[in-house]
């Protein structure tokens, strides 16, 4: 993955060949551990470098938090103004992203890929916007922290103790032309929120407490850093046209369940494990007569249509399947499909369980010996 600092120049001008050479939007994306990392410094800054080399740039929007070093770098840079709305007495601007298009840049730049859009916008988010502005042929630079990916969320949680509510499909990112690390220090970045860097001086102290311990910040690195590098080592794979057309690495099956554990934990280990191997996902929902719509209740109806939808909005093809055998069904769906990773859910203790029965996971181990089977 690229670094940050010696190579400034050089990936400016690799984005801006991009850029001259398609005709339809790239994306850029500058990803740090967390707040305060230096992302929209740097992409204000990649702003200005192809502004002098004669590219047409605006910002969309940018969101300098009051930082001086942040707001000096907007400098001379046009801003295409915001769309401005009324909430609930509270002024709220948005990026226009009408506006935006009108205007027709070569490239815009755009902060706060998870950002959620007021009530009244185009779109709800802010990477369905910039997915807009793709669309209409302009090249999009923008940033996120690692704690807003999809499939990290419930990682991130067991980590830090935040629960992150705005989170953006892994596809998107996948879908990113180029991702650059801004790498900070643990003791980096403790130093520059205590002089005042990032945060106001009210809000130190219960930052330095809680979201900016040594421990959480080393663990959202480490994160930042493995996720670069699975990006990279995608971009290599898929650098050959062979490796291009049929995954080497298999295909992963997720089963889903109406009365399954967490199901959205199992369907962003999928995904994490699915975008390592470079690979097909699938989630797959067996529903049997048991399951049908007037013998389940509404709720677990609702809990699984949920999480299908889930599972297609991070990047899995949903798979529903009739059957009496919840085993025979994946067993013969995982042959057909050559699936070589199954992602299964603990299976639940209940009193009309036999223990002379095989379980699933059993049926499965027992028929594909040569698939392996991650339980959660």
């Amino acid at each position: 993955m690229e670094s940050q600092a010696p190579s400034a120049r050089a990936r400016s001008e690799d984005f801006l060949s991009l850029i001259r050479r398609q005709q339809t939007g790239k994306l850029k994306i500058y990803l740090g551990a967390c707040p305060g990392v230096g992302k929209t410094y740097a992409m204000l800054a990649e702003g200005n470098r192809l502004k002098r080399n004669g590219v047409d740039v605006v910002i969309g929007y940018v969101e300098p938090h009051e930082r001086a070093e942040t707001s000096a770098q907007i400098g001379d840079l046009e801003i295409v103004p915001p769309r401005e709305s009324s909430y609930h007495g509270i002024t709220l601007r948005e990026m226009d992203v009408d506006a935006v298009i009108a205007r027709k840049p070569t490239v815009v730049l755009v902060d706060e890929l998870a950002h959620t859009n007021a009530p009244d916008s185009r779109n709800a988010k802010r990477y369905e916007d910039i997915k807009d502005l793709l669309r209409a042929g302009i090249n999009v630079i923008s940033t996120v922290n690692i704690q807003h990916f999809e499939s990290l969320y419930n990682f991130v949680e067991e980590a830090t103790g935040v629960r992150v509510k705005e989170r953006v499909p892994d596809e998107i990112i996948a879908e990113a032309d180029q991702i650059v690390n801004i790498d900070l220090p643990a003791e980096d970045l403790q130093e520059r929120l205590e002089t005042g860097k990032i945060y106001p001086r009210e809000r130190i102290e219960a930052a330095l407490a809680n979201f900016f311990t040594k421990k959480n910040l080393t663990r959202l690195r480490e994160m930042t850093l493995s996720e670069a590098a699975n990006f990279l080592d995608r971009q290599q794979r898929q650098s050959s046209d062979s490796e291009r057309q049929v995954s080497a690495l298999g295909n992963v099956m997720v089963a889903i369940s109406s009365l399954g554990p967490d199901p959205g934990r199992l369907l962003r280990k999928a995904a994490r494990f699915a975008a390592q191997l470079n690979a097909q996902w699938y989630a797959v929902y067996v529903r049997t007569p048991r399951e049908s719509a007037v013998r389940i209740d509404a709720e677990a109806q609702r809990r699984v249509a949920d999480t299908l939808e889930t599972a297609q909005k991070m990047g899995g093809l949903v798979i529903l399947l009739k059957q009496e055998d919840v085993a025979q069904a994946l067993i013969a769906f995982a042959r057909e499909y050559g699936i070589t990773h199954i992602v299964l859910g603990r299976r639940r203790s209940t009193r009309f369980w036999k223990p002379w029965t095989p379980t699933l996971q059993e049926q499965l181990l027992s028929a594909l010996p040569d698939v392996d089977l991650i339980v959660v």
